[in-house]
């Protein structure tokens, strides 16, 4: 009786060890695989073909017939990664408009591919263009939801053909990033003549790109993703003088 005893117990004992280690044991495995999926790149989840059959009724007339309906039937001919330049782009600008509010919704990882902290990209493409986190992304997002739909200065851009990299160059801009007027003025520019387009007929000295207190930076009046305003008004209060991307009253 002993035996059988000593027998039923052990087997007890190893059925409730086996029961709470097996356990603990699972439920250690478990986080090892949420952390090594979260350290994987968030790949672009949506072809073109997915919303557009074609691209025929897409393309502007008497442009070449396009093959094929993903990203890379375009990407082939309009090239990523332009460097700042103050060339116009077209393909980039009505692509991000067309699929941002409120002509659509459509996420970024849709074309993008990220990676937390390390790369941000096309789909198709080697190059990463910035290493934003989360935090960047979301801000990435809301400006660029600016720049399709707003009032202010970075719309106007935008309806200009004229994107991000236009003004800060191919990589992601950090949050604090600003321009400065050399960049300005390679399209508004030389000063002295942006000067005499701005002289008032009345009050010539009531100019703002030629201010009694030198040069002063063009963002100081001309905010890009704000309400513009004018630097001048903080004094003369009196002066009737307006700027372009106030945004609409409140």
């Amino acid at each position: 009786m002993k035996r059988i005893w000593l027998l039923l117990i052990t087997v007890v004992a190893f059925t409730l060890g086996f029961a709470v280690f097996g356990e603990i044991g699972v439920e250690a495995a478990k986080p090892a695989k949420t952390a090594k999926a979260a350290k994987a790149p968030a790949q672009a989840k949506a072809s073109c073909k997915t919303c557009h059959a074609d691209f025929s009724s897409l393309v502007p007339k008497g442009h070449p017939p396009v093959k094929g309906n993903a990203l890379s039937s375009c990407t082939a001919c309009h090239q990523p990664g332009m460097a700042g330049a103050e060339k116009k782009n077209v393909f980039s600008t009505r692509i991000h408009i067309g699929h941002l509010p409120p002509k659509g919704k459509l996420d970024c990882l849709a074309c993008h591919s990220w990676s937390a902290g390390k790369s941000f990209g096309l789909a198709g493409v080697k190059e990463s263009w910035g290493a934003p986190t989360k935090e960047d992304l979301d801000l990435t997002k809301e400006i660029f939801t600016s720049w399709a739909s707003s009032d202010y200065m970075d719309n106007l851009h935008a309806k200009a053909s004229l994107s991000c990299m236009n003004c800060h160059g191919k990589d992601l801009p950090a949050p604090d990033a600003t321009v400065e007027n050399k960049k300005c003025l390679e399209c508004h520019g030389p000063m002295d003549q942006l000067a005499q387009k701005t002289e008032p007929a009345d009050f010539k000295d009531r100019n703002p790109h030629k201010s009694h207190l030198g040069e002063i930076a063009c963002t100081v009046c001309h905010k890009a993703h704000s309400a513009s305003k004018v630097y001048c008004l903080d004094c003369h209060q009196k002066f009737k003088m307006t700027i372009q991307g106030t945004g609409k009253p409140k």
